[in-house]
């Protein structure tokens, strides 16, 4: 009888233990579960706001976006979730305010210091921009080849090809210019984005120049007409193309309609303007985008 008692008090002695372990590792997981709580709540109070930025970018005042950037940028610290995206925005900032030495230096900042980054590709593609805007297209041409053999997101494919495009052209490469409009065409969805890029225009040779006899660097003066405009309307319906761009007209703005096919389907952009000059086009752009109108220069 002795000899079960002992027995009974020792099992009720283990699941004493096993209740009391158990009680532990529940107090345990509810104060991993806080934890973790409390670091994404922390993580979330420390993140960015970026509407500010990303609101004066859109529409077109670089200087403000600059400012503001450079504002956020000396009371962040290292690790603060979404530095990298406020980076990306101030680059692009830089970019199209003309300040290309310090767009590079943030797109290198971007590469070189946030190895995880949603954006680096996006950055990589600005440092060849900031080349093609200083009209070094070979270096351009370069970093648009080694990004695409990256095989990067089927949006910045398209992107690709295109600007492939204008730096083919501007280097009088007219067989690659022809293949990467191609490329655009047949590899990218039309109906991907609503600001999917489109190929630069070609404009056939006059009947009198020979291109297998002409100088090269001639024959892309003579068949290429390539200029910097702004569009703000895509339409499936020329009516309404012609009605935007009539208000535009009354506005003082020389807006004209431009017609194309895909698919056999014709399709009507609203543009305004035919600048030699990208700046021209930008200071426009960001005169438009005040008004509310959504714009994108081309090419």
């Amino acid at each position: 009888m002795l000899e079960k008692n002992k027995k009974c008090h020792k099992v009720t002695r283990s699941q004493g233990h096993n209740k009391i372990f158990k009680k532990f590792l529940r107090i345990v997981r509810v104060a991993l579960c806080l934890c973790v709580l409390v670091t994404i709540g922390y993580k979330l109070a420390l993140a960015l706001d970026l509407g500010k930025i990303r609101q004066s970018y859109i529409s077109g005042d670089y200087k403000a976006a600059i400012k503001e950037g450079e504002k956020m940028m000396a009371h962040s610290s290292h690790n603060q979730p979404g530095l990298d995206e406020l980076y990306y925005i101030l680059g692009l900032s830089y970019l199209k305010d003309g300040n290309y030495l310090r767009a590079s230096d943030i797109f290198e900042i971007i590469i070189n210091e946030f190895k995880s980054s949603l954006f680096i590709n996006e950055a990589k593609m600005g440092l060849a921009d900031v080349d093609y805007f200083k009209a070094d297209y070979q270096a351009a041409e370069r970093k648009y080849l080694e990004l695409l053999d990256s095989k990067p997101a089927q949006s910045l494919k398209a992107q690709l090809y295109y600007r492939l495009s204008e730096a083919s052209a501007k280097l009088g490469k007219i067989e690659e210019t022809k293949l990467y409009q191609e490329k655009l065409k047949k590899e990218v969805p039309l109906n991907m984005e609503p600001k999917l890029v489109e190929p630069v225009v070609i404009i056939k040779p006059p009947a009198a120049v020979d291109p297998a006899a002409a100088d090269v660097s001639s024959v892309i003066n003579n068949s290429h007409e390539i200029y910097y405009s702004v569009q703000v309307g895509f339409f499936s319906n020329s009516v309404n193309a012609g009605n935007l761009s009539a208000e535009l007209i009354k506005k003082g703005y020389p807006s004209f309609v431009e017609e194309s096919k895909a698919e056999d389907k014709p399709s009507y952009r609203v543009r305004v303007g035919k600048f030699n000059s990208r700046q021209k086009a930008v200071d426009l752009e960001a005169r438009l985008a005040k008004e509310g109108y959504p714009t994108k220069i081309y090419p």
